[in-house]
């Protein structure tokens, strides 16, 4: 799967040591050269800081429900502000449309930033990359005292203009985990809340084989909770978001390192290079049921498939189809207090998160599948 990269303008009012900051996002040439490295701690816990603020006030909006909050942050009367103001609120929107068919309420989002890199392009202007971890916690509109919680990875660069006590952030470039819900017609059905509120977790005790996948998805995710290994992937693999994607290879790596399958020449990974079935979210989808590792639950549109999906299990996994081809892999690594089936995977990283959340748009076709351990 392609990663979806977004441009985003931004003017934003932050407190940051009682000052108030000014933050707009912009297009800029991305190719201009670094020239001070600022890699004192001190620097990366003012700007982590910084960031932290801009992050803690976006998730404030998701959980308000109310999308009106977020016009405090833009200055409405500039056209590119206007139109980020614009792109935040129907990403909000979505989050509170996917709550609103699921039955469930956001009690709070939390962020976590960690800043890879600070360095001065050119006077007063300073570039940043750095790695973001949002855990988002949930509960069933008829059940408040569970509370569900997933985490989902993002990785952002962005440039800052310091203006007398203000930072202006001239460009955000980010990894967008819900590129392919921005055109999704609102899912408000009542026979679908009423499904999944009648839903219970299964009993379900995991062999050694999937406990074992388990465990190493959840280590190498991304997102971690273990704070050994947030933001972290297993470095014996090659990381292949710069190629295209690194779904399919996460995924294969859970079933081989974790659930103990064997490589044969189809499907196959040495030397940081792997075969099509091993890498690629096609391949990878098509290997497994073909060669009988697994088989098919389901597949379908949302609405067709949302009944069936209450029958996947911990090592099963979803893929994703867009226009005719399979774009993405999760695997199923648990349930929440429904049973609703929760994914992990790479990409835009994601830990136990409910498996249609960033995939609603009605061209998105489910594939349930079923892996033999």
């Amino acid at each position: 799967m392609k990663l979806k990269f977004i441009n985003i303008f931004l003017i934003a009012l932050l407190t940051f040591k009682i000052l108030p900051f000014s933050l707009c996002f912009a297009f800029e040439d991305e190719h201009n050269s670094n020239k001070i490295d600022y890699s004192s701690d001190e620097t990366k816990n003012e700007f982590k800081n910084l960031l932290e603020n801009l992050f803690a006030q976006r998730n404030a909006a998701i959980v308000s429900t109310d999308t009106e909050l977020l016009k405090g942050f833009y200055d409405l009367d500039i056209k590119v502000s206007l139109w980020a103001y614009e792109s935040e609120a129907k990403k909000t929107q979505y989050l509170i449309n996917w709550s609103e068919k699921q039955s469930v309420k956001f009690k709070d989002i939390k962020s976590i930033v960690r800043i890879r890199k600070v360095a001065e392009k050119e006077p007063n202007l300073y570039g940043v990359i750095c790695d973001v971890a949002t855990e988002f916690n949930y509960y069933y509109l008829d059940n408040p005292e569970i509370i569900n919680k997933f985490r989902l990875g993002t990785n952002h660069y962005l440039n800052l203009k310091k203006q007398d006590d203000r930072y202006i952030i001239t460009k955000e470039w980010y990894t967008d985990p819900f590129a392919d819900s921005l055109d999704m017609n609102n899912i408000k059905s009542d026979e679908i809340r009423e499904y999944i509120l009648n839903q219970k977790a299964p009993e379900f005790t995991p062999s050694e084989r999937i406990k074992n996948a388990i465990d190493y998805a959840h280590k190498y995710c991304g997102v971690s909770e273990d704070e050994e290994f947030i933001f972290k992937y297993n470095n014996k693999y090659k990381d292949h978001n710069p190629d295209g994607g690194d779904c399919a290879n996460f995924a294969s790596q859970i079933l081989f390192e974790g659930g103990g399958f064997k490589k044969n020449t189809s499907w196959n990974y040495a030397g940081k290079e792997g075969t099509k079935a091993w890498l690629n979210a096609q391949g990878f989808k098509n290997y497994m049921v073909s060669s009988g590792r697994a088989s098919y639950i389901a597949k379908g549109s949302y609405q067709q498939i949302y009944k069936a999906a209450f029958n996947l299990r911990p090592g099963d996994f979803v893929a994703y189809e867009k226009k005719g081809r399979i774009t993405h892999i999760s695997t199923v690594t648990g349930f929440d207090s429904k049973g609703y089936p929760l994914v992990t995977c790479h990409n835009t990283n994601r830990l136990l998160v409910p498996y249609d959340l960033g995939w609603s748009n009605s061209n998105i076709k489910f594939h349930l599948v079923h892996v033999h351990y």
